[in-house]
């Protein structure tokens, strides 16, 4: 498995930007994974800026959420993953024991998105390197509805798991990284 670096932050915390700086001074093919979906002007506005500030050198993946372990396991050099939170609201959505399903069919559902993380993350080629965006979702108010605390309960569980994987775990705050596990990447 190669390397893998956990970039979280809460919203416009600087996380993305962070994590575009690790991946301008790698000196290697560069693709970003592009997770989110589309779905309205305003988030098409957000794709734009991030589209942007992306130099053209790099390649992009965008596709569908469970085709992306295998699109890593094809990729060399570095990928940046932004973002987790945005990869898993879309195979959350996708699930319908999200919102309407029993705790035992939820749980499922979960182990099913957990088991795509795990392949995500062991599919990373020893010589290649992953830097995942992915939102601290913990610091916030409890959601008043079931599918938004199943949400946040997964979305932290998912930040554990790839923090596990991670050799380098940084939580962004006001555009300051704070290593809480290893060192930034590349001297940086």
């Amino acid at each position: 498995m190669g390397h893998i670096t956990l970039i979280l932050g809460g919203a416009r915390s600087g996380k993305s930007t962070y994590a575009e700086k690790i991946a301008l001074a790698y000196k290697g093919p560069v693709t970003y994974l592009a997770t989110a979906d589309c779905a309205d002007a305003e988030m098409e506005k957000r794709i734009e800026l991030h589209r942007a500030r992306r130099p053209a050198s790099w390649a992009t993946w965008e596709g569908d959420p469970r085709g992306l372990p295998a699109a890593v396991a094809r990729t060399d050099g570095l990928m940046l993953m932004d973002c987790l939170t945005m990869w898993l609201t879309r195979l959350f959505l996708a699930a319908p024991a999200s919102e309407e399903g029993g705790e035992a069919e939820w749980l499922a559902e979960e182990a099913k998105i957990t088991a795509l993380a795990r392949a995500l993350f062991e599919s990373v080629k020893p010589d290649a390197s992953l830097v995942v965006v992915s939102n601290e979702v913990g610091l916030g108010l409890v959601p008043p509805y079931r599918m938004g605390r199943r949400f946040r309960d997964m979305q932290g569980r998912m930040n554990q798991l790839c923090a596990g994987y991670a050799e380098g775990v940084a939580l962004v705050v006001a555009g300051c990284p704070l290593w809480v596990k290893g060192g930034a990447p590349l001297g940086l």
